[in-house]
């Protein structure tokens, strides 16, 4: 007599509709934060505001852009 295969999900199934909604959120998080983050800095530039906020919302932008060329492959 053969052993039956094990049939249960796989654990790290993640269902298609919150991989995107996952994706855009990234898209949209860091399209906000890299905006924000070069005006940041133009502002920083220009003495009007600490360097220190938008240097940490470009890092933020592209810990964004990371984790969405992550869901996507």
């Amino acid at each position: 007599m053969h052993a039956m295969a094990n049939i249960e999900k796989r654990r790290g199934y993640t269902p298609r509709r919150v991989r995107e909604q996952r994706a855009y959120r990234l898209v949209v998080a860091s399209g906000v934060t890299g905006v924000a983050g070069v005006a940041g800095l133009v502002l920083a530039i220009a003495g009007v505001v600490s360097a220190f906020w938008p240097i940490v919302l470009l890092i933020l932008c592209a810990l964004c852009v990371v984790g969405f060329r992550n869901a996507t492959n």
